[in-house]
């Protein structure tokens, strides 16, 4: 899987404001602080917005705060705001192969016998569960807490569910 720069950035953006609650942050200084142009900080913040994850105010002291406690927001909830989901099953009708290129049904090659499908169904769920299990406010912490975190969560996980083969 691969993050693209819009729900990258606009993670590190959300993360900002989790690490600040108690100010408002303004685009210029989101900008400054992540290495970003003010205008694409701007359009971040409006996807955040938008999905009902961040809120603006005007003014000369305006800015911008989350929408609900850090704790309340999980990751899954700001990933699939800024790009969705990994895999939808929509692919299969945009993506039809050859023979819906050839116009002949318009549907997938392999419709109704994929075994791809299934996988990419069971890793975009596996996923968001991941995703769903950490909230914004575990990302206030250092780096190397933040891997022993993770670290704890994934031998739990290992623990519980075993390998997959």
């Amino acid at each position: 899987m691969k993050l693209s720069s819009q729900e990258e950035y606009g993670l590190r953006c959300i993360a900002r404001l989790a690490h600040h609650p108690e100010a408002l942050g303004t685009i210029h200084e989101i900008a400054k602080a992540e290495g970003l142009t003010p205008a694409y900080v701007a359009k971040l913040m409006g996807v955040l917005k938008r999905a009902g994850l961040v809120t603006a105010s005007r003014g000369q002291k305006g800015g911008y705060a989350l929408a609900r406690a850090a704790e309340a927001i999980d990751l899954s909830e700001v990933i699939v705001a800024l790009g969705g989901r990994l895999y939808s099953n929509k692919f299969c009708g945009e993506h039809a192969g050859i023979l819906a290129q050839a116009g002949a049904s318009g549907r997938c090659a392999h419709d109704g016998n994929c075994s791809i499908r299934p996988v990419l169904v069971g890793l975009d769920r596996l996923v968001h569960d991941a995703l769903s299990r950490v909230s914004l406010k575990s990302l206030v912490r250092s780096e190397p807490a933040m891997h022993g975190f993770l670290q704890l969560r994934l031998a739990a996980a290992e623990a519980a569910h075993g390998k997959v083969v």
